[in-house]
């Protein structure tokens, strides 16, 4: 991977955390990053999931955003880089199309918590399970 001075020029996220290191977990089904920081995250494949930066999930404008239910047990089968600004998780679901930017996986270990309540929250309110059918 290239040092922050070079990437700059390639990183259409404006990323200003680096990792230092990836770690995925597969059998705990999280994936564990460290930023150039020191901050480190320990993030779920379900928050993952349910938080992917995809069209399908997010879709073109906040009011657009879906709440994905199902998916307590979903894990990550891989991950693929893409450039050297950004991850490609796939999930066992089969949902693969979402690119995961650095600056974006920092601001998801950064609001964790409320993001988290946020969603459940909002399965709550929409009458969804974390479960599948």
């Amino acid at each position: 991977m290239t040092g922050p001075s070079e990437s700059f020029a390639t990183d259409p996220f404006g990323t200003q955390h680096w990792p230092v290191e990836v770690r995925l977990k597969k059998a705990e089904k999280r994936l564990e990053i460290e930023f150039d920081d020191g901050r480190k995250f320990s993030l779920p494949a379900e928050f993952l999931r349910v938080e992917s930066p995809s069209a399908e999930v997010q879709g073109h404008n906040p009011s657009q955003k879906q709440t994905v239910s199902g998916r307590r047990h979903v894990g990550i089968m891989g991950l693929e880089p893409v450039g050297n600004y950004a991850l490609r998780i796939q999930f066992d679901d089969m949902h693969d199309s979402g690119i995961f930017s650095w600056k974006y996986l920092y601001e998801l270990g950064e609001h964790q918590d409320e993001l988290w309540a946020e969603y459940l929250a909002e399965l709550e309110k929409r009458g969804l399970k974390r479960d599948p059918r």
